[in-house]
């Protein structure tokens, strides 16, 4: 294995991953959530970087072939049990967070079984915007982590009546809680309809991959 650019990029996001939940065991919220959403992003933005590096300066090789994927899932997967941990199992979330990591393990065990062969199976497109929508997803889920708790810790204490005027603009808002508050419902929305839309992408991406292993899964004639 060579230490080109594009693989150094690629070892940072498989590392990068586990360190998104570590964020939340050190530091309280919401500065866990700030460094876990800079650390997500900066990972994600990598995985565009090391393929077109490693396309551009003919640096592609079989060990970032086969670590991308693997720093991929492991940065969806783990970002996904952090959201729906702190989501307090939102069914909203759990629901397309399940499909995603079904479709994941089913296909990761496919490629075992598989071996070899499974190389011949190719990428399509729409598996990248599969990719891509999660990871845009998580990102907006993260930020979103951001805006309720500083909501929440601005609020707190507040005469509910007090913030709710201060939401209709009854009250002068001094606090900025008003843009606090879209920021909150914009993020959740925006940020689980991309959710919803990546679990669609994932279920189309397996089921398309599993009728490409269909032909080499049937058993031979006796």
């Amino acid at each position: 294995m060579k230490w080109t650019l594009p693989n150094v990029l690629t070892v940072l996001r498989l590392l990068a991953a586990p360190g998104v939940a570590i964020m939340f065991l050190y530091f309280t919220r919401p500065w866990a959530d700030w460094f876990a959403l800079i650390l997500f992003v900066s990972a994600a933005i990598t995985d565009w970087f090391d393929g077109y590096l490693a396309r551009a300066w003919k640096q592609e090789s079989k060990f970032g072939a086969m670590l991308d994927p693997i720093a991929d899932k492991a940065m969806v997967v783990i970002a996904l049990l952090v959201i729906t941990g702190f989501s307090g199992m939102d069914p909203w979330i759990l629901l397309p967070a399940t499909v995603i990591l079904f479709r994941e393990v089913f296909v990761s065990g496919l490629r075992e079984f598989l071996g070899a062969t499974a190389g011949t199976l190719k990428v399509t497109k729409l598996a990248k915007w599969k990719t891509t929508a999660q990871m845009v997803a998580l990102a907006i889920l993260f930020a979103q982590g951001i805006f309720v708790h500083f909501f929440g810790m601005q609020s707190y204490g507040m005469d509910p009546a007090l913030v709710a005027d201060i939401l209709e603009g009854r009250e002068e808002d001094v606090l900025g809680l008003g843009w606090k508050y879209q920021g909150m419902i914009w993020t959740w929305w925006i940020g689980v309809s991309a959710l919803w839309l990546a679990a669609i992408l994932t279920l189309i991406t397996g089921w398309d991959y599993f009728n490409k292993a269909l032909p080499h899964l049937r058993e031979e004639p006796r």
